[in-house]
C-alpha cells in the first residue's frame, strides 16, 4: 500500500533523509520510528504530498505521489504532530467541512460522520468550539477528520505527543481499532508505544533506514546470547558463582537484592534452553526458587544496537 523508492531530501546543503527506502502491507500497523530529527517527518510529509523529494519517489495505493498525486492523496488520511483544526468551529461542522473538502457525497455524508465520531468517540463535545477542547480531544477531531473519507490508509504523525497518560493510552487503543480496516504508518521516538501498537517497525536515523522488520525477527537476528531471569530467595553471595560455574552459562549478572530474595540474569548460547537444568540445580542447592523466566530483547535495546551500529559505520 505504501512503498518509498529511493527518497533523498535537501534543504539547501543540508540532507534531512537519503535513499529512504520501504513498504507497508496492506492492513498492517508499522511504526516509523527513530529519535528526534531522524527523518520522520519530512518522509511523511512526502508521503502525503506535502513537499517534494529532492530525489526519488512513493506509490501510494499503486498512486505515483508525482505522476499522479491526487489519487495518491485521496488515498491518504493525514494526521500531522499538531492536528491542524480550526478552534472557532464545532467538531460536527469541522468535520463535515472537512467531509466535502474531500469530496465525500452528500448521500454518504451523515453515514461517514456518524461513523468517524463513533470511531473516535466525540459524542459528547459536537457542539464545543474545538479551541475550547483539551489537547486529547482535539487529538481526537484531527484523527476524526483524517478518518472521514474513510481512505485505505493512515500516516500519522508523533499522534501521542503532548497527552497525558490517560489520552495516551485512548489514542492507542483507537489507533489498534483501526487495524485491518486501514494501513497504518504511526511516526513515533516513544519506545513502549511502537512495541505495542504495531506489527512491523522501521527505523530511522541520521536520515537513512537502518532496519525494516517484525520486533520479533529483529530481536532473532540482534540477539547474541539466550537470557532466564531467575529470582531465589537465598540472598547468599555464593549464588553467582556457583550459577556461573554450570554447564554452558555463558555469563551471570544480578539483580538489587530486594524484600523477596536475589535475582540473577543468566545468559547463554542462542537455542540453549537451560530452564529445566538451572530449576533442578536451584530446587537442589535449597536456594528457594521464586521465578523463572526467558527474558526476551526489549525494542529499545533493539533501537539502541541498530542505531549504535549505524553510527559506527559513519
Amino acid at each position: 500500500m505504501i512503498e518509498a523508492k529511493g527518497l533523498t531530501k535537501y534543504y539547501g546543503s543540508f540532507r534531512a533523509i537519503h535513499d529512504v527506502s520501504f513498504h507497508v502491507k496492506e492492513g498492517e500497523i508499522v511504526a516509523f520510528l527513530g529519535p528526534n530529527a531522524a527523518g520522520k517527518t519530512t518522509t511523511m510529509r512526502i508521503l502525503t504530498c506535502f513537499m517534494p523529494a529532492t530525489y526519488g519517489t512513493a506509490l501510494i495505493a499503486g498512486h505515483d505521489i508525482y505522476e499522479d498525486s491526487i489519487s495518491a492523496r485521496r488515498a491518504i488520511g493525514y494526521l500531522p504532530e499538531t492536528a491542524a483544526v480550526y478552534p472557532e468551529m464545532t467538531p460536527i461542522q469541522y468535520l463535515e467541512f472537512m467531509a466535502k473538502l474531500r469530496g465525500v457525497s452528500r448521500s454518504e455524508l451523515y453515514d461517514r460522520l456518524d461513523d468517524v465520531i463513533d470511531k473516535c468517540r466525540l459524542h459528547d463535545y459536537l457542539d464545543t468550539q474545538i479551541g475550547k477542547l483539551s489537547k486529547g480531544f482535539r487529538q481526537r477531531v484531527g484523527l476524526a477528520q483524517a478518518l472521514v473519507h474513510d481512505p485505505p490508509i493512515l500516516i500519522l504523525d508523533e499522534p501521542t505527543i503532548g497527552l497525558d497518560p490517560g489520552q495516551v493510552v485512548e489514542t492507542r487503543q483507537m489507533v489498534k481499532r483501526l487495524a485491518g480496516d486501514h494501513t497504518v504508518m504511526l511516526s513515533t521516538h516513544v519506545l513502549p508505544e511502537a512495541q505495542m501498537i504495531c506489527d512491523r517497525v522501521i527505523i530511522i536515523n541520521n536520515g537513512q533506514i537502518v532496519a525494516e522488520d517484525t520486533r520479533e525477527d529483529l530481536t532473532q537476528r540482534l540477539r547474541h546470547r539466550d537470557t532466564l531471569y531467575v529470582r531465589v530467595r537465598d540472598q547468599s553471595p555464593m549464588i553467582r558463582r556457583e550459577l556461573q560455574a554450570m554447564r554452558d552459562v555463558q555469563a551471570v549478572r544480578p539483580e538489587e537484592e530486594g524484600a523477596e530474595g536475589a535475582g540473577y540474569y543468566v545468559e547463554s548460547r542462542v537455542g540453549t534452553d537451560l530452564r529445566p537444568e538451572l530449576a533442578k540445580f536451584i530446587v537442589e542447592k535449597g536456594w528457594s526458587l521464586l521465578e523463572l523466566r526467558k527474558v526476551d530483547m526489549s525494542l529499545e535495546e533493539v533501537f539502541l544496537q541498530l542505531t549504535a551500529e549505524e553510527e559506527r559505520t559513519q
